[in-house]
């Protein structure tokens, strides 16, 4: 668990360059190249402004660290309820785009 806690700091950290958050297209990019066996709808741009702005609550246009956990939180949870309640491999799970609400 220390390795993906460490893993979830560290590619926070690198898409940021050295930011407290992530913009547009730091998140996008994020979202992209790491999320994109977990969750559809990565190569739509507006699918992922959709998300960034609802994971943005203090609507400063960016993604923070906080917010960025908040992402993470809520995939690990509905992985996990996938996992314990369908019958597919977790290779074959994927999680839509999601408009996260404040």
């Amino acid at each position: 668990m220390e390795s993906a806690i460490q893993t979830i700091v560290g590619v926070f950290l690198k898409s940021a360059k050295g930011k407290e958050s992530l913009g547009g297209n730091d998140f996008q990019k994020l979202v992209k190249s790491q999320l994109h066996n977990i969750m559809m709808d990565t190569d739509s741009s507006e699918a992922v402004k959709k998300m960034r702005q609802g994971l943005d609550a203090n609507q400063d246009g960016k993604v923070n660290f906080e917010e960025y956990m908040n992402l993470v939180g809520y995939l690990a949870t509905s992985l996990s309820v996938q996992c314990t309640a369908a019958v597919e491999t977790p290779a074959e799970m994927s999680i839509g785009v999601h408009t996260f609400q404040r």
